[in-house]
């Protein structure tokens, strides 16, 4: 009998679906980023309760995987030193002449439009260590961001 006369299960024609990739290194967190995926672990759990339809639950359940793994693997990260850029500082540089402030945070926190920068970011891992009027090289460029100011966790 031809293929095309044979039916095959509907899922077979489906896009496989994967794991969401879970970031590499440590999970280095602040204390708020650790609420944050507390929170949404609770929240992607009283979802998944809620839920009726079979491949919402299979979104969710793959969504909650990745989150409890997360949090389970979180470690608040220890304070930088004062006054040196670390996780959790709020740091301001300038570079090409343009000043711009964020905050150094962990990958799930990370926004950088709200200028939360994971500390895996090229940039925060450039001012990571340094301390205010240091150049750090950035970009292949030498000395090419001046950091302005660095305040500790919480400011």
């Amino acid at each position: 009998m031809s293929v095309a006369f044979r039916r095959e299960e509907d899922d077979a024609h489906r896009e496989p679906e994967f794991e969401l990739p879970i970031p590499v290194g440590p999970n280095l967190v602040t204390e708020r980023g650790l609420a944050l995926i507390a929170a949404k672990v609770a929240e992607l759990k009283a979802a998944a309760e809620r839920e009726d339809d079979a491949d919402a639950r299979k979104k969710l359940a793959r969504d909650l995987r990745y989150w409890t793994t997360q949090h389970a693997t979180a470690r608040i990260a220890p304070a930088p030193d004062p006054g040196e850029a670390g996780v959790g500082s709020r740091v301001t540089v300038r570079r090409d002449g343009r000043v711009q402030r964020f905050r150094i945070v962990g990958h799930d926190e990370a926004d950088p439009a709200a200028d939360l920068l994971a500390f895996t970011a090229p940039l925060a891992r450039a001012v990571m260590g340094a301390m205010a009027g240091e150049r750090v090289d950035f970009g292949g460029r030498v000395e090419a961001v001046e950091v302005v100011e660095v305040e500790g966790p919480g400011a």
